[in-house]
């Protein structure tokens, strides 16, 4: 952590829980490695339920700011933290900074960075769901092209890069700092969390859904449809859905008036220890988040993901991971699909050790000021 000082080798900005799930693995490294660095919030995700909680829980130091910027449009979201995160690097003067993922932080953290004199280092670089309607989409491509330093999770990823014309010399294939996360976290979940006897859940008797994309519950119809498909797959498979609901997606259950099925469990946002105990029990998991594919694929557990393209091909490769967009018909058959599957696929994402490897990229740069 930055000690006071008004000046700091290295900045991590963040916003949202999964960006501090994904950061952690790094921001442990530079405690063990007793490397200065200044912790960021954007405060994107402005519900404790979701966010701050997770500090505590996966025992992270506190950020040095938190710019508490919290909901709006994309505009002006992007557009406040934009300007606070700003402010912030200039009096900071970082030598580097870190984003990691999609989110509108990552894209103010981005830009601010590219209009100083710091290198930018873009965490999970290289993703490509190859739909630009996504904003997430835009978000990624624009901090790869701003960046400095790419840290590419797979191979796949670093060729998407490398066909947009960056330089390979900017990119590095390091793993997916998830599977570092999950190695440290997935005994701790094991060992502490209660939310199955919490729920009264049996391991592998219940599915585990994720909906919370702008795309899919902003509009009503595909909302609906995506509801209906795993209402469906629930009843056949004789099984309950328990559906930890984002803010965002039971405002517009409200807001539509949608009446959800006695099979489908509204259960409040859960930290990430509870959230990863149930994804490690599941028989299956249906999502809309790429983070959830990568953590079913490390965790052996079948994933149906909701959208009709993913960022995360290599889940699709090796058997872990079929798309089903938001068809019910489509839903219930790909779901069967996937509880029949073998479970035996190689994970694609690197073997725990990416924070090490990336802050050793940064190092020398942050070395260099102090001699």
């Amino acid at each position: 952590m930055n000690d006071g000082a008004d000046e700091t080798d290295l900045a991590i900005v963040l916003g949202t829980r999964p960006e501090i799930i994904k950061l952690a693995p790094i921001l442990r490294e530079c405690l063990r490695t007793e490397t200065e660095f200044t912790l960021v919030h954007t405060g994107q995700h402005y519900s404790d339920s979701l966010d701050s909680v997770f500090f505590d829980r996966l025992e992270l130091p506190d950020p040095d700011y938190n710019l508490g910027v919290g909901s709006g449009s994309h505009a002006e979201q992007t557009g406040e933290m934009l300007i606070e995160v700003g402010r912030v690097l200039e009096r900071e003067s970082p030598e580097v900074v870190l984003v990691q993922g999609d989110t509108n932080s990552v894209l103010a953290g981005a830009l601010a960075t590219s209009k100083l004199d710091a290198k930018l280092g873009h965490v999970e670089a290289g993703l490509r769901s190859f739909d630009r309607e996504m904003p997430e989409e835009t978000n990624r491509v624009i901090a790869d092209h701003v960046a400095d330093y790419l840290f590419a999770p797979t191979e796949e990823s670093k060729e998407n890069l490398l066909r947009e014309g960056i330089p390979e010399s900017r990119v590095t294939v390091t793993g997916n700092t998830v599977v570092d996360a999950l190695y440290r976290n997935r005994e701790i979940a094991r060992r502490k969390s209660t939310v199955l006897s919490d729920h009264g859940l049996e391991g592998r008797e219940y599915f585990l859904m994720t909906v919370h994309r702008a795309e899919n519950v902003d509009e009503e119809s595909r909302f609906r449809k995506i509801l209906e498909g795993a209402d469906r797959a629930a009843a056949r498979h004789s099984v309950e859905i328990i559906y930890p609901i984002h803010p965002r997606a039971r405002d517009r259950l409200d807001r539509f008036g949608i009446d959800v099925s006695d099979r489908i469990r509204l259960v409040e946002p859960l930290d990430y220890l509870d959230f990863l105990r149930l994804e490690a029990s599941a028989s299956v998991i249906l999502t809309d988040s790429g983070g959830v594919q990568e953590e079913a694929c490390v965790l052996g557990v079948p994933c149906v993901t909701m959208r009709d393209s993913t960022e995360r091909p290599e889940t699709v490769s090796v058997g872990a991971n079929r798309l089903s967009s938001c068809d019910p018909d489509r839903i219930v058959r790909t779901v069967g699909e996937m509880l029949r599957t073998d479970l035996d696929w190689e994970n694609p994402f690197g073997d725990g050790t990416a924070g090490e490897r990336i802050l050793r990229e940064v190092a020398p740069q942050t070395e260099r000021v102090r001699q």
